[in-house]
């Protein structure tokens, strides 16, 4: 008997017995209760918030739904006229345009920026905060401003050329579509480049200082750091801030719409300018959730095409 005791005495001793199995069980290769429990109230948000949205646009999509009148269920009819709907193929070029146009300058801009206020001197952290503020003021509210401001003879875009002598001061920026285009795309870059700016600068201000010091000690000068040393270890940064312009631009809405309205006529209409237009002008909400469903679907491959194409090479 004295043996028995002995040998579960020394089992307990050693952690042989029973609670090990039970700390096994809570180990972090098997999640418990707790683990599911708190990953729940996030699957719950997706799941109410994207997935049963999601489905539910699928089937307004495969009928006509108008706000005003009877549903009918039409199947794939509002897919398979999108392929011969002229005006969204005009505003898929558009906003391709558009994109290609603002893409490059915000990404330049941002970069220059962030060079100049990414060391710690002074005044720093207030040019920081005055390139930043145009981003979070908004889009639309600048959009609101600039609409004053681009008026003939009285808005300050109009009095400041014509003190400069490039205009007479009574161009109607809003009634022209280049003009137009080209107005909003240098609103856009100036807006949007301080968080170019900010997500650059971070990504600046986390390379060690030796590297540089090693390459001026090589003799190597600013642009060579820069394209040797700050270019190659921001890759994956300036990847996600391209990628980043890019989906914003092709769903530009806000800026378009209080600026232009997409006129004149149809001339600087986007996207989903043209989707909300078919939704709550012509009452075709059917037709309009097809559209953005194909919207979603072509901006995800985009994003696929570019995470592949600005990945950093092993």
């Amino acid at each position: 008997m004295s043996t028995g005791v002995d040998i579960r005495s020394s089992r307990l001793a050693n952690g042989a017995g029973s609670a090990p199995r039970r700390i096994g069980r809570g180990s972090l290769t098997h999640p418990s209760r707790t683990g599911l429990l708190l990953v729940t109230p996030a699957v719950l948000f997706v799941a109410v918030f994207v997935l049963v949205p999601l489905g539910f646009a699928l089937v307004i999509s495969l009928t006509n739904w108008p706000l005003i009148g009877t549903v009918k269920f039409s199947g794939l009819k509002n897919y398979t006229a999108i392929v011969s709907d002229a005006a969204f193929a005009k505003s898929v070029l558009y906003t391709l345009l558009y994109t290609v146009i603002v893409t490059g300058p915000i990404l330049v801009l941002g970069y220059a920026l962030a060079v100049l206020v990414r060391r710690k001197r002074r005044g720093s952290t207030l040019l920081r905060t005055v390139f930043f503020l145009p981003f979070v003021v908004g889009l639309s509210t600048l959009s609101f401003v600039t609409v004053l401001e681009a008026q003939p003879e009285s808005g300050i875009i109009n009095v400041v050329l014509k003190d400069l002598g490039i205009t007479d001061g009574t161009t109607a920026w809003l009634v022209d579509g280049p003009l137009a285009t080209g107005l909003i795309c240098v609103l856009v870059v100036w807006a949007v480049s301080g968080l170019t700016m900010m997500l650059l600068m971070a990504g600046m201000q986390a390379i060690p200082r030796e590297y540089y010091e090693s390459a001026e000690l090589d003799g190597a000068g600013w642009w060579k750091q820069e394209r040797e040393i700050t270019i190659p270890i921001l890759r994956r940064t300036i990847a996600m801030a391209v990628i980043i312009s890019v989906i914003g631009s092709l769903l530009a809405f806000s800026q378009f719409y209080v600026l232009t309205r997409g006129g004149p006529g149809t001339d600087t209409t986007t996207v989903v300018q043209y989707i909300y237009n078919r939704a709550f002008v012509q009452l075709q909400l059917g037709a309009a959730t097809a559209l953005s469903i194909v919207l979603v679907i072509v901006v995800g491959l985009v994003t696929a095409a570019q995470f592949r194409l600005l990945r950093e090479k092993d």
